[in-house]
């Protein structure tokens, strides 16, 4: 690593044309920068610069050694670009991890931002579950509900309010219920692996914990959804899952005097340190399309540490 340093100073040198020169644009005394010039000498065993009282000038080899060496100041003069530009316009490849139930609405929060930057690649990894993200090479990924302690850096994208909802022909059968206990056991739909929630009525503070033992289980908020829709039971929806479908009543929304707890939803990444711009637009984005959705509030905290594996609840 020192004698790439030397050579990369010794480009400094001949470009300046002087070692005071190279001294001053290097922020280095010019007696420092003649030791590692006569370092590199006498580690090449020959001369590379004539020395005189007025100029330098290069040797027959120090002019081809100082050609290589200026390729490899220029190549890194280019890496630093890269990384400049990394660091303030999006490009190469996002990879952003997400819900299944996501598949929706990354379109529209990213496709305006997608069409403006072409040359930026989006790689898309829908899963319900929780990945290695430094494993996976996920630059971003957006999870939902309490993320334990780890490594990974957590940003908040807002908190999604959760309704009770069914559909039309199970209110026809079963009526509407007034309090949660009301809903049968054995008609809960729901996540597999997610414990019961703690409700309270809105106006008397009335709590209720209803039981985490629905009989129609599914890993996905998504195949939740659709077993809500064809009337098999009610099931605990975001906000973000169930909008369009209470707009065209294929559902309906239960219980409006009682709370669940809401869902906060996390943009992770896998580094602590400055983002990309791709990155930080992303963030952005997904939590600005996020709060234009009716029932999601705003992020109340910035950023928070986060990692494998959440908690669903």
């Amino acid at each position: 690593m020192d004698d790439v340093r030397r050579m990369a100073l010794f480009a400094q040198v001949v470009q300046h044309g002087s070692m005071s020169a190279a001294a001053r644009a290097l922020g280095m005394s010019t007696s420092a920068v003649s030791q590692q010039v006569r370092a590199l000498e006498r580690a090449a065993g020959v001369a590379l610069l004539h020395r005189s009282t007025r100029r330098l000038s290069l040797t027959d080899v120090g002019g081809r050694y100082y050609a290589a060496c200026a390729r490899l100041l220029d190549a890194a003069g280019e890496a630093e670009a890269e990384l400049s530009a990394a660091r303030h316009a999006p490009s190469g490849e996002l990879r952003l991890s997400a819900p299944l139930g996501m598949a929706d609405h990354i379109g529209p929060a990213l496709g305006p931002w997608l069409r403006d930057n072409p040359q930026l690649r989006l790689s898309l990894h829908f899963e319900d579950g929780w990945t290695d993200l430094v494993q996976a090479r996920i630059d971003l990924a957006v999870r939902f509900g309490r993320l334990p302690d780890s490594d990974w850096m957590a940003q908040r994208l807002g908190t999604l309010q959760r309704w009770p909802c069914a559909s039309p022909e199970w209110l026809r059968v079963h009526g509407e219920p007034a309090d949660p206990l009301q809903v049968p056991g054995n008609e809960w739909l729901g996540l597999a692996q997610v414990p019961g929630l703690a409700w309270r009525h809105r106006v008397s503070g009335q709590e209720r914990q209803v039981p985490a033992h629905p009989r129609l289980v599914s890993h996905n908020q998504p195949a939740v959804r659709q077993l809500c829709v064809s009337g098999l039971g009610v099931a605990v929806l975001t906000c973000l899952d169930v909008m369009p479908l209470l707009a065209d009543g294929r559902l309906v929304r239960l219980l409006p005097e009682w709370d669940v707890p809401p869902l906060p939803a996390w943009a992770v990444t896998p580094h602590r340190q400055t983002q990309p711009a791709k990155v930080r637009q992303a963030i952005d984005l997904l939590g600005d399309y996020l709060g234009r959705i009716p029932g999601v509030s705003g992020p109340a905290a910035r950023v928070s540490v986060a990692g494998p594996p959440p908690s669903a609840d």
